[in-house]
């Protein structure tokens, strides 16, 4: 039987592995997708080892970037990121040769496509993980320039003691990358100046679940358009799928 799965930790809350048992089923797909719970990158090898039937990978928080390392060779998306969220397994020998992807990469930008509007130009990061750098490089393909937003300053970011009712004029889409307000801690959300949000804003949540975090009941209560990462999530799974198929 051939076997997918997802790394990272923690994985309480995987999508994937109940995406792909469905697709599996419904489509009557001879495969399994299993969740290997890692804390340390470094314990792919053993993994690999242990499992050598593996054909692909997922991977999500915190692996994205130091999964790197292991990676035998990398698509240009996953260059053009920095970040790795799919790899390809081939087995050669016994030896596992990795192949690294960014299906984040796709899975966004033909998410927020259809709800931009045209002065939709300027857009703020929260937070600077993969999925952000992701996130970036599909702003940046889209002709839209993007600042990113961290608790620290530094000459490439915005702190978020520093967003302004004039930066938030300036860029009116906001995109929360972090994992506040995933659920359990649905009353969490980024802390942005909310009250200077308005009816030009577009605010894009990679969370899912709850299907309304607070950071887009906030921008609700200003007239923004909001939308969570679902449809992302179901974009990139079928652009992994295609990967691990070609």
């Amino acid at each position: 039987m051939r076997t997918f799965g997802l790394i990272g930790y923690p994985l309480a809350q995987s999508f994937s592995q109940k995406y792909f048992t469905t697709k599996f089923k419904n489509e009557k797909i001879d495969a399994r997708y299993l969740n290997f719970e890692i804390q340390d990158i470094n314990e792919l090898p053993e993994l690999l080892n242990h499992h050598a039937y593996i054909a692909g990978i997922s991977v999500t928080i915190p692996h994205k970037e130091n999964i790197l390392k292991y990676i035998n060779e990398l698509d240009s998306s996953a260059k053009a990121v920095g970040a790795c969220n799919v790899v390809k397994v081939d087995w050669k020998n016994k030896t596992p040769i990795l192949k690294g992807y960014n299906t984040d990469l796709i899975g966004f930008s033909n998410s927020i496509k259809p709800i931009l509007k045209e002065h939709h130009n300027k857009a703020l990061i929260l937070g600077t993980g993969g999925a952000a750098k992701a996130i970036a490089e599909g702003l940046r393909q889209l002709n839209i320039d993007s600042k990113y937003v961290s608790r620290n300053k530094n000459n490439n970011n915005f702190s978020y003691d520093e967003l302004s009712e004039s930066i938030l004029q300036e860029y009116n889409i906001i995109i929360n990358c972090t994992p506040l307000g995933m659920f359990p801690n649905v009353n969490n959300c980024p802390k942005i100046p909310y009250q200077y949000i308005s009816a030009n804003h577009l605010l894009y949540d990679l969370t899912y679940n709850p299907e309304v975090t607070l950071f887009m009941q906030k921008g609700i209560d200003q007239g923004a358009t909001v939308k969570n990462g679902l449809e992302m999530l179901h974009l990139q799974a079928e652009a992994a799928w295609d990967i691990w198929n070609s």
